[in-house]
């Protein structure tokens, strides 16, 4: 790196500034390898990762993990150790043309300088399909290396053409010793950290912190921080000041990401599994998290068709009642009519014979020819219609026993099929037999008009 590029991104003078001044988590950020707290299965002595930064053989990466563990910290590690210029951009705030004017700075160093770029993209996955693709010609040429930081699954919000390109390394959730090893640095270092005031932290506070802070040092750093403003010097950071100056836990969830289909996936197989105690905790994720109670109704509304169908009626009946009293108040009130409906379904009995059936009919309409509605069952509305036969030999099944004919209701090629069959837990074992009196009734009335029609077979 060139001096001048150096001091405007991580050089000396920022450092002072921010040794001085900028927020503890900013401070206290690691240097080196070293000092670099948890991902040890990516970071370990002989990983590709590691050898790559020791012999500064770099090659494009995407970075991927929740906040605060450490994405960007990487990168500026990264760029302390390579020889090659480092360039940080943030998706959030820039376009194309900042794309367009880095990428002919790091030619023009290629050519003069012999000199690789590191390309930083801080948030990768705000870029849209355009910004990724204006980066993917100079990835692919080596005009630059890139770096992407991302909280979002890359396989959803990064171009598979881009992704091709890249490694994709998957950084995750620090382990509660590591938030703890990172808050007795930050209380004991007399350089960047809180040493200077020569805090303690009680116990159950450090507990606490580390237990709301879910694996984010971010988070953990910045409540640390705040929490010691309420500490006299060399005096203890107790439980109330951490839970003042947190207030509620570091939600990880994401509601528009992964993690919202991760969690709702948990819970519609934690009610396929009965296991109410699992899916309410998953339905609280879901809401806790801000995810749309709207949403969730809609799942359960599905739930109950897909994973109860007959099995219990009263299934769909309740679940539509939830998803019209979460419309009707909203949250938080709307969590109970969820939470009976989760509750309800986890203890209902189970059936997807209505998926299976609904399945079994699609794929014959889609895979077998489509024939024309049989002519008894056409209605008769003109005398063209009733002269081409529309209606002829209809049996109007309420003249007839048990309101049952012997006429065939679909086109031959598919007479006989079997698409619902039901199981034998709960309601539907009473429709299994119904459907089978039903078979024996409707073969035998279709026998009796055989023998009328052909007396032979009599």
């Amino acid at each position: 790196m060139t001096d001048g590029q150096q001091s405007s991104l991580f050089g000396a003078s920022e450092s002072a500034n921010t040794a001085r001044f900028g927020p503890l988590a900013a401070r206290m950020r690691p240097r080196t390898l070293n000092d670099f707290v948890g991902q040890d299965d990516i970071l370990k002595p002989g990983s590709i990762i590691r050898k790559m930064i020791e012999r500064d053989r770099l090659s494009s990466l995407i970075l991927w993990g929740p906040p605060g563990v450490g994405k960007t910290t990487l990168a500026r590690i990264l760029a302390e150790t390579s020889t090659a210029e480092f360039v940080q951009l943030s998706a959030v705030s820039s376009g194309v043309a900042d794309l367009r004017r880095e990428v002919a700075a790091a030619r023009d160093r290629q050519a003069m300088l012999s000199q690789r770029t590191v390309l930083f993209i801080d948030e990768i996955h705000r870029f849209n399909k355009a910004q990724q693709d204006a980066i993917l010609p100079y990835v692919e040429d080596g005009t630059v290396i890139l770096i992407g930081a991302t909280t979002e699954n890359p396989s959803f919000e990064v171009n598979a053409p881009l992704l091709s390109r890249a490694r994709v390394v998957v950084l995750k959730p620090l382990e509660d010793t590591h938030i703890e090893d990172i808050v007795l640095r930050a209380l004991n270092d007399h350089e960047r950290g809180l040493g200077e005031d020569e805090l303690t932290i009680e116990p159950d506070a450090l507990k606490h912190l580390v237990n709301l802070a879910n694996g984010d040092a971010r988070f953990a750093l910045t409540s640390l921080d705040m929490a010691s403003v309420g500490a006299e010097p060399g005096g203890p950071i107790t439980v109330d000041m951490v839970a003042g100056a947190t207030q509620r836990r570091a939600m990880v969830y994401d509601k528009s990401g992964e993690g919202h289909y991760d969690t709702i996936s948990a819970l519609h197989k934690s009610m396929r599994d009965s296991d109410h105690n699992a899916a309410l905790y998953w339905l609280a994720r879901m809401l806790e998290g801000g995810d749309d109670p709207l949403y969730v109704a809609r799942r359960l509304v599905r739930f109950a068709t897909e994973d109860v169908g007959l099995a219990d009626p009263r299934a769909l009946t309740l679940t539509m009642s939830a998803q019209q009293a979460t419309h009707f108040i909203g949250m938080p009130e709307a969590a109970l009519a969820l939470s009976e409906a989760v509750v309800y379904l986890s203890l209902a009995p189970k059936s997807n014979a209505i998926y299976r059936a609904y399945g079994a009919a699609r794929d014959d309409v889609r895979n077998t020819r489509n024939e024309p509605v049989p002519l008894h069952l056409r209605n008769a509305v003109t005398g063209l219609m009733r002269g081409l036969g529309y209606g002829e030999g209809y049996q109007y099944a309420h003249d007839h026993e048990d309101a049952m004919t012997s006429q065939v209701n679909v086109p031959a090629d598919i007479a006989g099929k079997e698409y619902y069959e039901p199981g034998q837990r709960g309601f539907e074992s009473r429709l299994a037999e119904r459907i089978v009196e039903l078979r024996d009734r409707k073969s035998q009335l279709q026998d009796d008009n055989a023998t009328k029609t052909d007396p032979s077979k009599g």
